[in-house]
């Protein structure tokens, strides 16, 4: 039990850290133009109230995915993110920097809302109904990204293997949050090394045809 406890926590913060650099974008953009002395009160307010909403939301979805099936098909939906974050380009950065305190805490808020819904799967999924992993697992997160924000998106920018390690951790809570469904579970209970496999194919399907549909587009280009 300590060592699933364990697993599942350093998933959690793995997870928020190779999501989180989109969100460590938006806070930068959304600070910019802000007076000096008030970039840190941006930050932390405006990160602290999504924290709260994220936390909230994250811990309604952990209840939901005790409904059968729903878990499963949440894994599925995890295993398309993991193969989205490979193949992604690089996106087109649209928010505003305000001038303006409160706007800025605004932006924030309404920007980690709109772009947590992965997070959220993501996390929920690894916490296998652990309200305390949840929580604690955020803020863990959440303090890296604040205070390791750059050097994270320095490591997505001059070492592409980092997004191959991120999408191989959401690839392996996938097909962890497959193995734990309810409806999966005689199956997989019952023949351990079948889990084991199941883990290892999600994970290989998934780096590789990143990987191949990377090669491909490059070849066109």
């Amino acid at each position: 039990m300590e060592w699933d406890f364990l697993l599942s926590l350093f998933t959690i913060i793995g997870v928020d850290i190779i999501l989180g650099g989109d969100n460590a974008i938006v806070v930068a953009l959304a600070c910019r133009h802000l007076p000096a002395h008030q970039r840190n009160k941006a930050m932390i307010i405006g990160i602290g109230l999504a924290l709260i909403i994220r936390i909230g939301l994250t811990l309604i979805t952990v209840k939901l995915l005790a409904i059968p099936f729903l878990l499963g098909i949440a894994g599925a939906l995890l295993i398309y993110i993991a193969y989205h974050l490979l193949i992604e380009q690089e996106k087109n950065q649209t928010i505003t920097s305000p001038t303006n305190l409160w706007t800025a805490i605004k932006t924030i808020v309404i920007a980690d809302f709109v772009m947590g819904f992965d997070n959220v799967i993501a996390v929920a999924g690894a916490a296998h109904g652990n309200i305390i992993l949840v929580i604690i697992g955020l803020f863990v997160s959440v303090s890296i990204i604040i205070w390791g924000s750059k050097l994270i998106l320095k490591l997505f920018d001059h070492y592409p293997l980092v997004i191959y390690i991120g999408a191989g951790i959401l690839a392996f809570t996938a097909a962890r949050m497959i193995t734990h469904e309810l409806m999966f579970a005689p199956l997989f209970s019952q023949q351990p090394m079948l889990a084991f496999f199941f883990q290892i194919l999600v994970i290989t399907f998934v780096l590789l045809s990143g990987w191949i549909t990377k090669s491909f587009r490059s070849s066109r280009e």
